[in-house]
């Protein structure tokens, strides 16, 4: 089964990433990833209370990364790998302009 990450950074600006669901990674690693992505970007709490729910480092290391960052083949896939294994869904959208995240 096929793991699918939609990025929409603006109109026509959309990268579809698809993973094998063996390759996704454990919550806990996709949580380390995350982290670690979160930390190496920059990326700043986005509510005032200083809590960092996973969706929002979902959001950030994509808006942090942009379009740019995954043109780089390795860090699209461990981005896909850990953004579907932090949710369990089968299917992510991750619109940045909005703010969003569906699945």
């Amino acid at each position: 089964m096929r793991k699918e990450v939609k990025l929409v950074f603006g109109p026509g600006k959309e990268i579809d990433l698809a993973v094998d669901a063996s390759e996704v990674l454990s919550f806990e690693a996709s949580r380390q990833w995350l982290d670690e992505q979160f930390v190496r970007l920059g990326c700043e709490p986005m509510r005032g209370s200083g809590k960092v729910l996973v969706a929002d480092k979902i959001l950030s290391v994509a808006a942090a990364a942009g379009l740019e960052g995954f043109q780089d083949a390795a860090f699209a896939l461990d981005y896909a790998r850990a953004a579907s294994g932090a949710l369990s869904k089968a299917l992510l959208r991750i619109d940045i302009p909005k703010h969003t995240l569906s699945y």
